[in-house]
């Protein structure tokens, strides 16, 4: 047995069962208490009612639910290891027919596309992508343009997922597919089908699709061909570049080249399936996570006006002009960061996380026998009056650490998580922050903020499909002189 808390003797260990939960019914446990789209808002609020260590149940299965940092940090720190994504969810990566990448890895099939991965996202390598990133950006900036002398309203979460498209398909295919320019259909509009499905699938009581095509399941299945030739598209061109450059194989120019020439060393365990698993992984995790980030900081600099005022004023003594970007002038936008961290804090793309336990172990004082499904409840002490004074209030000031309370100081990086920890923290956080200050900046630096709406007029809707994303938000903008 491996003990995650090794101070509590083993005779006063509990079992999940003696944990206190919310009520349920007989073979569906606590699944008519739950919307599916706002599932993790009830694991919440049930950790408020019952504590940081409660269970509940779904049909046939059993969670421990747990919403200690500490607890949550142990759990993390123990992949691959001690707990894994859960059999289910490897089931529904592969009837969806995705192939694995480094997400959906474990055990040692995972070591190996880590090193892969990690030597790719090296901030060195990032750094060096700044000039296509900023091209991309300027692409961006230039559509927001047209909108803003039309008077249009812009769909903020499509248009900041054609820009992270772009973004990562640029860094890890060396690949400029420019969806920003182009009103046709591109593929992040395929990629926006598979992490709702996913997650549709993860959740359902009952696998119907294995028994009944419906015609949307008729629409992901070829939404998941055309990303598929995609992927087939940046591979071909990959081997074509470094058949025809062999120097290449010594420097690979971006993540997809590294994987080819470590796929070609005999011995290597990395194969043609690893390579396009992780090129889907990074298509799906790049696309969809920076980019609800953004709409939500977007969301909560417009209802924080002093917030977007500092921000901006920022953005325009040190980094006004995306031509002019480097390194050093992003780095120096500390509030503009301590915004995003707030947002991140408050808005996780990842609410929650499932794990797996893969042994026999313990989480404080209870028993956790192998098999057991941990829900980790990654927002909720971040939402928790003993971590943050005034927790649910936007805040950036909390994170500049001469400005906020010694509690707020003390709990911003130890509690909130957005990227995880431990051994499978993201391996893209580095890149995805400065995508997020480039736009941000961009953003407050060209143009001044008329309006961001959301459908009911107020705080946006939290709707979770994989990732927790904002419902709805139009904006409009004022280009400055």
């Amino acid at each position: 047995m491996t003990t995650l808390s090794s101070d509590v003797a083993t005779a006063h260990l509990r079992n999940i069962d003696d944990l206190p939960g919310p009520r349920g019914l007989p073979v569906v446990g606590n699944l008519l208490q739950m919307d599916r789209q706002r599932m993790h808002q009830t694991v919440e609020q049930w950790a408020r009612d019952y504590g940081p260590y409660f269970r509940f149940r779904l049909p046939g299965r059993r969670f421990l639910a747990i919403a200690d940092p500490t607890a949550l940090l142990a759990v993390l720190r123990d992949r691959p290891d001690g707990f894994r994504r859960s059999v289910r969810f490897e089931q529904a990566w592969t009837e969806l027919g995705l192939p694995a990448g480094v997400f959906g890895a474990h055990g040692d099939s995972w070591r190996r596309q880590r090193r892969m991965v990690m030597a790719a996202f090296d901030p060195a390598h990032v750094r060096a992508y700044l000039p296509s990133l900023v091209k991309v950006t300027q692409r961006l900036a230039g559509r927001w343009a047209k909108a803003a002398k039309a008077g249009a309203a812009i769909d903020l979460q499509a248009d900041l997922m054609r820009y992270t498209v772009d973004a990562i398909t640029g860094l890890a295919f060396g690949a400029d597919v420019n969806t920003l320019e182009s009103d046709d259909e591109v593929i992040q509009q395929h990629l926006d089908k598979i992490f709702p499905a996913l997650f549709n699938r993860l959740m359902a009581p009952f696998p119907i699709w294995r028994y009944v095509s419906t015609p949307a399941d008729k629409r992901l299945a070829a939404s998941i061909v055309e990303v598929k030739k995609t992927i087939a598209g940046f591979i071909a061109q990959a081997h074509g570049r470094l058949n025809a450059d062999p120097a290449r194989r010594e420097r690979p120019a971006n993540l997809l080249e590294a994987m080819i020439v470590a796929s070609q060393v005999p011995g290597s365990g990395v194969d043609d399936l690893d390579v396009a698993g992780n090129v889907m992984t990074m298509l799906l995790a790049g696309e969809d996570t920076t980019a609800n980030t953004l709409a939500w900081l977007v969301h909560l600099l417009w209802r924080h006006p002093e917030a977007l005022a500092a921000a901006q004023e920022e953005v325009r003594r040190l980094a006004p002009d995306p031509a002019g970007y480097t390194p050093e002038s992003l780095a120096s936008l500390d509030y503009v960061e301590a915004c995003i961290n707030e947002t991140m804090r408050l808005k996780p793309v990842a609410p929650f996380q499932a794990a797996e336990a893969l042994r026999d172990t313990t989480i404080a004082d209870i028993r956790v026998p192998a098999g057991t499904i941990v829900w980790c409840a990654m927002r909720s002490p971040s939402l928790d009056e003993r971590n943050f004074t005034d927790a649910a209030r936007f805040d950036p000031q909390r994170w500049v650490d001469e400005s906020s309370t010694a509690q707020d100081a003390n709990s911003a990086k130890r509690v909130s998580m957005p990227f995880g920890g431990g051994p499978r923290v993201c391996p893209g956080r580095y890149l995805a922050m400065l995508e997020m200050k480039m736009a941000v900046a961009m953003l407050l630096g060209r143009f001044d903020i008329a309006s961001v709406d959301a459908p009911t007029g107020a705080e946006a809707e939290e709707r979770l499909a994989l990732t927790l994303t904002p419902v709805g938000l139009r904006m409009t903008l004022r280009e400055r002189a």
